[in-house]
């Protein structure tokens, strides 16, 4: 079952199926009652059934009177309080919408989602490469506006997921607004979804010249797979010789904690990985084992503000270490640990227990990383990935290697 898996997110950056697609370090929980501080008190808590009770009553308008919504309503508020957006109350029927995240599949429209806490939108974060979402001209950074002819301004992302996932074959429309203010309606055939993980490509730079003693390699989320798939490629540029690695974590919103340090173990030859503080204080220290398979080589890591949680990890990880140069835009600032403990009702919490700090000690979590050398992106660079931020790897890889002569 996913729910097994370890993993983290992104606010709650789905792959849109209603689950925590992409996510690092969430591990599984039973609900074992809240703690004696909070149970002492919860007699304060019976005035909720009080006013409840009381609008059923007396309000004016009965019909508005669902106690559902209320119920809603109250969990909703509580969970806001804490001032923490990825501890979340997942429906049972959210819930029992899980997707496969250990096989990396699910069935859906292949696209990653997330909230802009500043305006409530829907944004989309990326259309996998080859989805169906790709396919039918969603685009990076478009803004969700309706679903099937229905606004969403005031839904949560979840409610927003629940609308567009469905069953591969079936149809959904989908009201965007793409980044230069355009509004179109997509309709999207839903498919079978594998969860992409490596990309690679060959290269040009700013003159349109290829560019071939530089690999380039894609890291779209870290997933059981990406293990396997990462170490073959690097094999491959091993034999074949050559001199230089970009790294692109761009819009990565994170995966399996356990992929993110097996990949942060291909390229360090021991050092620290990242510390994880707990709720007492308590620090855990991960580090990279010697022998990596691709330590050696000089790299360069692509990042920009949808980076986030493993990917922020590992980026943090390679600079720190020394390993890479960082380029591109200040990431997201997911630096949390976040496990689901099971509900009475069928759904659950997805709560933050820890938060992250890079090798230095910085803290990830509603900071992100400044990058070493900051390169806005382009509108055309974030829907292909060629632009001003690849052309700046490149000319800093070259120069690095001219030096190293």
């Amino acid at each position: 079952m996913w729910k097994a898996a370890k993993w983290g997110a992104l606010s709650l950056a789905v792959a849109l199926a209603i689950v925590l697609s992409g996510v690092v370090g969430h591990t599984l929980g039973q609900d074992s009652g809240a703690p004696s501080s909070v149970r002492e008190d919860s007699g304060d808590f019976r005035v909720l059934d009080e006013i409840i009770r009381i609008l059923g009553e007396d309000f004016v308008d009965p019909k508005a009177v669902d106690y559902d919504t209320l119920r809603q309503g109250a969990i909703n508020g509580i969970l806001q309080a804490l001032g923490d957006a990825h501890t979340t109350y997942i429906t049972p029927e959210d819930f029992a919408l899980g997707v496969d995240m250990i096989s990396g599949t699910f069935e859906g429209i292949g696209a990653r989602v997330d909230q802009d806490t500043a305006t409530g939108n829907i944004v989309i974060v990326t259309p996998f490469k080859d989805s169906p979402a790709e396919k039918a001209g969603i685009q990076p950074r478009d803004i969700v506006r309706a679903v099937d002819g229905q606004l969403t301004k005031g839904w949560s992302l979840t409610e927003v997921v629940k609308r567009i996932r469905g069953p591969k074959g079936t149809s959904v429309t989908l009201t965007v607004e793409h980044s230069d203010g355009e509004v179109e309606d997509v309709t999207i055939t839903r498919g079978s979804i594998a969860i992409p993980t490596v990309a690679t490509r060959a290269i040009q730079d700013a003159n349109g010249n290829p560019v071939n003693n530089i690999a380039y390699i894609e890291l779209q989320q870290f997933t059981e797979q990406t293990v396997p798939d990462l170490r073959r490629e690097l094999k491959r540029i091993t034999d074949a010789g050559y001199a230089g690695l970009i790294l692109d974590l761009r819009s990565n919103p994170g995966g399996a904690l356990s992929a993110t340090v097996d990949v942060a173990d291909m390229f360090l030859d021991g050092g620290v990985v990242l510390t994880q503080v707990d709720r007492d204080g308590n620090e855990t220290v991960t580090k990279a084992h010697p022998g990596g398979e691709a330590t050696r080589i000089p790299m360069v890591v692509l990042v920009d503000r949808f980076s986030a949680s493993g990917s922020e990890v590992l980026a943090a990880a390679l600079r720190d270490n020394g390993r890479a140069t960082l380029v591109g835009e200040k990431t997201f600032g997911k630096g949390s640990v976040n496990h689901l403990r099971d509900l009475s009702n069928g759904g659950a919490l997805y709560i933050t227990i820890a938060r992250w700090l890079t090798p230095n000690g910085q803290l990830i979590e509603g900071v992100g990383l400044t990058p070493d050398i900051a390169v806005e992106s382009t509108a055309d660079e974030a829907h292909t990935g060629v632009g001003p931020q690849l052309f700046a790897a490149i000319d800093l890889l070259r120069k690095q290697l001219t030096q190293a002569r």
